[in-house]
């Protein structure tokens, strides 16, 4: 350990030493509109035989280190653009760490301003743009924004109402809706140790500037399983009686707003995407669990109230943020025989840069750059969904089948739900989620009998599915509330031999790939929010409900000789918490409101319960 230690020092010393040597650093406090000032930090390459073009991160955890004698150890989104020589702009965003203000989670956009008090982060935008083309020297007037997750969301809000020198942006994983589908909440419900665990250090509060300490504490769950810890937490409102002692006030707010108001909306940035100036490259990863939600929607509404802006989408085999923390080449046990992150930073991001800020190539990038697992290859499009992929619909049958025919006559399936014992989301120990659990195994979920498995016979033919996944389902059950959790899965022939991948943890056991049942989507829909996440309704028990809801696009080729899965089942723990299956106000609910419920699942005529796909030809 020691050894590593000693390396890890030497190699940020050399990447140090080397920012030092082609960048001087200066620090500003950037007054706003409203007499607020935000502490920025300023990278400008000492080369000063020509104007420099501006790339700028805003982001709410750190722009470490503070110091103008401290240099950070890379530079901007990728290393090659350090090399190419840009000047990095990092910036504190307001009310955190060393910029004043009051922080405001997700704020909320103005789309009305009357004066100089009414800001936003598009406000805050305009104005470091302004004072930084005015007032740094050797700059060529032309500025980008990039950042990935919250950064992402600060890139997003930061391009409506753009400044003129504002020439492009590049929101990647973005945050746009923590109560429909990104982070804290999926359909209304909650994703429970990635906002407990995100909150418990983010969400502290920060009375006044100051320089944030260089490790973060973490909070201490006296043990590493999170199974074992939130089922013994119990019911939510114990989070704050039991650790958070009313010390993190977006977790108060999140217990009282259960359902779609004005807190949430407000914060939902997806319709104010419009009249979009710079140019937009939104980038996501595929198996991205907290906002490939967020970058598919920021693309989709850029195209739709923003069309005549270049709108532009890459999304990769990625986990969240993975294209810019390794080299892209397998997540888990899944390899994608490429370097991708590495293709992606070469080819896709610093190209489309260059062109923007210094005018390098001919600007003519494709609408789609997605990569396409299974195959493991690239793909280009001119539109996403890409044009002639075909609607057609999975139907569940009798005897666990799954085919494209929908059924006759009367059937269905069904299972006790029992809160007090739910699905694990992952065969592994964790204290949270895993960054592979979204490409997991699932047979440890197939064998429980509170999950229905249907599957297709063996595929004769290579089955390409390009764009986002419906679920209708036909349900009843016993209780008056219900989860439903539909997976879209891929199960490989029994026949592959044992894996031995490059860059697994050599003390984890390589299981062989035969019969991997490999996760392409999931997602969670809370069934009180069926007609409307507003207004949510009671399910009425013994009676056929229908549920309707989507899942995120994929891009996966099921490979000739392989057969789809679809699982469902009502728990998935500790990702997302459990529905007492009684109508309520889950936040509110005690460990007398967690019920059994037997819950049943429709495949006949007029109820034939389906997940429908866009097949590709």
């Amino acid at each position: 350990m020691r050894l590593i230690f000693l390396l890890s020092v030497a190699v940020f010393a050399q990447g140090e030493a080397k920012v030092r040597e082609m960048y001087t650093k200066y620090e500003y406090r950037i007054p706003m509109r409203d007499g607020k000032r935000l502490f920025t930090s300023v990278y400008v390459p000492k080369d000063a035989s020509q104007k420099w073009p501006i790339l700028m991160n805003r982001t709410p955890y750190t722009v470490s280190p503070y110091g103008e004698d401290l240099y950070k150890e890379d530079l901007g989104p990728n290393k090659e653009l350090a090399k190419d020589k840009y000047i990095f702009v990092y910036q504190d965003v307001r009310g955190r760490n060393m910029s004043e203000g009051e922080f405001v989670n997700m704020t909320p956009h103005k789309a009305v301003k009357r004066g100089p008090q009414d800001i936003d982060e598009s406000t805050d935008t305009y104005d470091t743009i302004d004072w930084l083309v005015k007032k740094l020297p050797n700059n060529n007037g032309k500025v980008c924004t990039y950042g990935i997750s919250y950064p992402g969301f600060y890139t997003a809000a930061g391009m409506i109402d753009a400044h003129p020198a504002h020439v492009c942006a590049s929101p990647q994983a973005p945050i746009t809706d923590w109560f429909t589908g990104d982070d804290f909440h999926r359909n209304g419900a909650l994703y429970l140790p990635h906002a407990f665990n995100f909150l418990s250090a983010f969400g502290k509060p920060r009375p006044e500037p100051t320089v944030p300490p260089k490790d973060r504490v973490r909070f201490d769950h006296g043990t590493p399983d999170g199974y074992k810890f939130f089922l013994q937490m119990g019911p939510l409102f114990n989070a704050n009686e039991k650790y958070f002692k009313n010390t993190v006030s977006f977790w108060n707010d999140m217990m009282r707003h259960d359902t779609y108001d004005e807190f949430w909306q407000s914060r939902n940035l997806r319709p104010h995407l419009k009249g979009i100036k710079p140019a937009v490259m939104t980038v996501g990863g595929w198996f991205d669990t907290e906002n490939l939600y967020g970058a598919l929607q920021v693309f989709g509404n850029v195209g739709k109230l923003s069309a005549s802006t270049t709108n532009l989408l890459v999304m990769g085999p990625w986990r969240h943020g993975q294209w810019a923390r390794d080299d892209g080449s397998h997540l888990g046990y899944i390899q994608f025989d490429a370097k991708t992150s590495k293709d992606y930073a070469k080819n896709i991001e610093t190209p489309f840069f260059a062109h923007y800020l210094k005018g390098k190539g001919d600007g003519k990038f494709p609408k789609a750059q997605v990569f396409e697992t299974g195959r493991n290859q690239w793909r280009q499009f001119s539109s996403w969904p890409p044009e002639g992929a075909v609607a057609k619909s999975l139907y569940f049958l009798a005897n666990g089948k799954l085919g494209w025919e929908a059924p006759v006559g009367e059937g269905s399936d069904e299972y006790f739900s029992d809160p007090a014992k739910p699905v694990p989301a992952t065969s592994d120990i964790a204290i949270g989620m895993t960054r592979e659990h979204m490409v997991d195994d699932q047979r440890f979920a197939a064998s429980r009998p509170d999950v229905l498995v249907y599957q297709t016979d063996v595929l004769e033919e290579d089955v390409t599915l390009a764009g986002p996944v419906m679920n209708s389902l036909f349900v009843s059950m016993t209780g008056t509330d219900a989860d439903f959790i539909v997976k879209l899965i891929d199960v490989m022939p029994d026949s592959l031999p044992v894996a031995e991948y490059d860059g697994a943890k050599p003390e984890t056991r390589r299981p062989p790939m035969a019969g991997y049942q490999m996760l392409v989507r999931g997602e969670v829909f809370r069934g009180k929010f069926r007609n409307s996440f507003s207004k949510p309704e009671a399910f009425v028990p013994g009676q056929i409900s229908k549920v309707d809801y989507g899942m995120n696009d994929v891009f996966h080729t099921f490979r000739r000789g392989h057969r789809i899965m679809i699982q469902v089942q009502s728990t998935w723990f500790p990702l997302v918490d459990r529905n007492p299956q009684k109508f309520m106000n889950i936040n509110e609910a005690k460990e007398s409101d967690f019920q059994k419920a037997m819950i049943r699942v429709f495949r006949q005529t007029g109820a034939a319960s389906r997940v429908g796909v866009r097949v590709l030809p």
